[in-house]
């Protein structure tokens, strides 16, 4: 049989051998992009729950996922290497059997062959079957990685050195901070797809988010607690505790801003309780009832701690309230350990809670009526919507932030994709206000 340059067509030894040495490169290579897809999309938490069920093809998955840029390097070598040999292994010999058209020949073979079975097949595999695929590979990749180490840290020394040249610096990224990031990208993912409903959603993203936020954000402003003045008469204070749908309620002397203790309605019910029990005409004795002998001592905490540690600090300290001071040591609100708790689970109601009106009702037109005191979070978790809260917690406060004034009634404003509209003010409070996306 004629070759196309006029010879004749020898499969001897020498072409078999060739043939069989792509073949195997070829193999490789699929092995080392199928590697690369499997190890990087394989889930870390899925790893991790395998490795502690004790398989030990997982625990390697996890040992070469800490050092992604050390792998993949070893991998893009050991890939790029046995690419490079097939194609010129290939080229020889089909310019063996065909002269000078063999390296268009061998050129379109090689691209073909490559991108089918180096590439396309194994990395679809791998997709498919992530950390199956990934506990596969983690035993020879290791070994592999190990091998091509020297080689990998002078490629990395020359990639790095070169960045640094043209002003780029490696900078390491904080992996708790990664880890956050990936994890709340993921719930939102699987809310957009159906997978999530967004109640769900909403207290899985409010738990991660904790850390990132600080008391004076949900915290009960000073001029919206109740308190109970030490030097009222006993039958006025008990009457206001009974009265009031709080447990717990701050006890100040002389000044609201000299908070001397924290009356719990149980230790003042015991504390009457024993008055009266204590003669046959008991209800006298109310008059020698002293609010501060059963006060509890009052817990203050700086308004710039977050609520990830306050929630610690109340599990530690078995206690559920705390005043929240500024840097000054001056009163800026009150919070509880329920307040943290319904930033992860919504609005919790019981028996006692005083009714009041929806701070968000919407009117004829399509604009949203929102009391001024609601906060840009659970606005924008009720509404998805997405107003910025950098600067300011609640709605009232973006609005005075963003004008550069406190607004008067019949005002408005558009920004942020927002139209904002003043309907009531009490001096120097915003009360409510109008909003429709634009």
């Amino acid at each position: 049989m004629e070759s196309a340059a006029g010879g004749v067509l020898s499969f001897d030894l020498d072409f078999w051998l060739t043939t069989i040495a792509i073949i195997i490169l070829l193999f490789i290579s699929g092995f080392f992009s199928g590697s690369e897809t499997a190890l990087t999309a394989a889930s870390r938490g899925k790893l991790h729950s395998l490795a502690d069920k004790g398989s030990m093809a997982a625990k390697r998955a996890l040992r070469l996922t800490e050092d992604s840029e050390r792998m993949i390097g070893a991998l893009l070598l050991g890939n790029n290497l046995v690419n490079i040999l097939a194609a010129s292994l290939a080229t020889s010999l089909m310019l063996r059997l065909f002269g000078e058209n063999g390296v268009a020949l061998a050129t379109l073979l090689m691209t073909f062959l490559v991108l089918v079975f180096a590439e396309v097949l194994p990395k679809t595999y791998a997709i498919l079957r992530s950390e199956q695929a990934a506990q596969l590979v983690a035993l020879p990749v290791t070994i592999a990685v190990w091998a091509l180490s020297p080689f990998v840290g002078a490629v990395q020394l020359i990639v790095r050195g070169i960045l640094f040249l043209v002003g780029v610096r490696s900078t390491t990224e904080d992996g708790a901070f990664a880890a956050q990031a990936e994890i709340a990208g993921a719930i939102a993912l699987g809310h957009v797809e159906g997978n999530f409903e967004k109640d769900h959603r909403d207290r899985l993203l409010g738990a991660l988010d904790l850390k990132d936020r600080e008391v004076e954000e949900i915290m009960l402003h000073r001029s919206d607690i109740e308190m109970i003045d030490a030097d009222e008469r006993p039958e006025d204070i008990i009457t206001r505790c009974l009265a009031s749908p709080y447990t717990r309620m701050p006890v100040y002397q002389n000044d609201p801003e000299n908070i001397v203790g924290v009356i719990h309605a149980k230790d003042l019910l015991r504390s009457v309780d024993k008055l009266i029990r204590s003669s046959k005409d008991g209800t006298r004795n109310l008059s020698k009832f002293r609010i501060l002998d059963v006060t509890m001592k009052p817990y203050f905490v700086p308004e710039t701690t977050t609520l990830d540690d306050q929630l610690r600090e109340f599990l530690r300290r078995r206690t559920h309230f705390a005043l929240v001071v500024d840097e000054y040591g001056d009163l800026q609100g009150l919070i509880t350990l329920e307040d943290i708790i319904e930033e992860i689970i919504g609005e919790i109601a019981d028996e006692h809670d005083v009714e009041e009106d929806s701070e968000m009702t919407m009117d004829a037109f399509g604009n949203y009526v929102i009391d001024g005191g609601m906060t840009i979070r659970d606005l924008n978790r009720a509404l998805d919507w997405s107003l910025p809260d950098d600067e300011a917690n609640t709605v009232a406060g973006l609005v005075i932030h963003e004008a550069q004034m406190i607004p008067v009634p019949g005002q408005v404003f558009s920004f942020h994709g927002f139209r904002f509209e003043i309907t009531e003010r009490d001096q120097n409070k915003v009360k409510f206000l109008k909003i429709r996306p634009i």
